[in-house]
């Protein structure tokens, strides 16, 4: 069995991430669910441990769900962070640039050099290119960072002028002590769009699964719970990621 939990996982929250899968491991034996030790940490946990048939609980992005993973893995739900103005279930990617840009609109940063996580990520490619689009801003992509805190790295650095990052992580990266949000400031919001699914293998029940997941971020203490920014999880269904449009990739994107 494999577990990983890596899509907000950082050395700041690693011990509440813990505490959450011991919580999560507690309610499976209710389930008679045996589960790992230990969550999976480091590359293995993306998409070898998504794409294993041995997959029990991770958490993936909705770009990959509908497409690499798409027919190959089961949705459980997704959670509610709490963020201001976004439904349950659902989040938003902030676009952000240097404090001492003069530009202040998005509009503004049409053309500007634009730094992204990954191709296949909603939050950093997918979102940020659709409200472009629907704005008539050219995004400019110059620089895969390969993280949301390594775009925001990059913009400090010079080598990008936008980025657009999880919320989740923005706000947990204003949290955490690290400072990689030094520096910075947020542009504009996209639109919500589904959140981060939490997926299981395909042919394994999701709903002891979703049972067991809903009860221990319900068992979380209040501390935990905000660092995590974990209130419940949501019961969405696939066609609610089918719905989000695909954009090309940054190398074929004409912005």
């Amino acid at each position: 069995m494999i577990a990983s939990l890596g899509m907000y996982d950082s050395p700041a929250n690693a011990a509440a991430l813990d505490r959450l899968w011991a919580l999560i491991r507690e309610a499976l034996a209710d389930h008679a669910i045996a589960a790992p030790a230990a969550l999976t940490r480091g590359p293995g946990a993306w998409l070898p441990a998504w794409q294993d048939p041995a997959l029990l609980l991770s958490q993936t992005c909705g770009y990959p769900l509908r497409t690499l993973l798409r027919g190959r893995v089961t949705l459980i739900g997704a959670a509610d962070h709490g963020l201001a103005d976004t439904p349950p279930g659902h989040y938003h990617s902030v676009l952000v640039a240097r404090q001492d840009d003069p530009r202040e609109s998005f509009a503004e940063f049409s053309h500007a050099r634009f730094a992204w996580n990954e191709d296949l990520s909603q939050s950093g490619w997918a979102a940020p290119w659709q409200f472009a689009r629907e704005n008539q801003v050219r995004l400019n992509p110059v620089y895969r960072s390969g993280g949301h805190r390594a775009s925001a790295a990059a913009l400090r650095a010079g080598k990008a002028d936008l980025a657009a990052l999880d919320a989740v992580t923005w706000a947990m990266m204003g949290e955490d002590g690290s400072g990689d949000a030094r520096g910075l400031r947020v542009i504009a919001c996209t639109p919500p769009t589904p959140a981060l699914p939490f997926i299981t293998a395909r042919g394994r029940d999701p709903l002891p699964l979703f049972a067991a997941l809903s009860s221990a971020i319900s068992a979380l203490n209040a501390a935990e719970s905000a660092q995590l920014h974990l209130k419940a999880l949501v019961s969405l269904g696939e066609a609610d990621y089918w719905a989000i449009p695909n954009p090309p990739s940054p190398a074929q994107s004409d912005g």
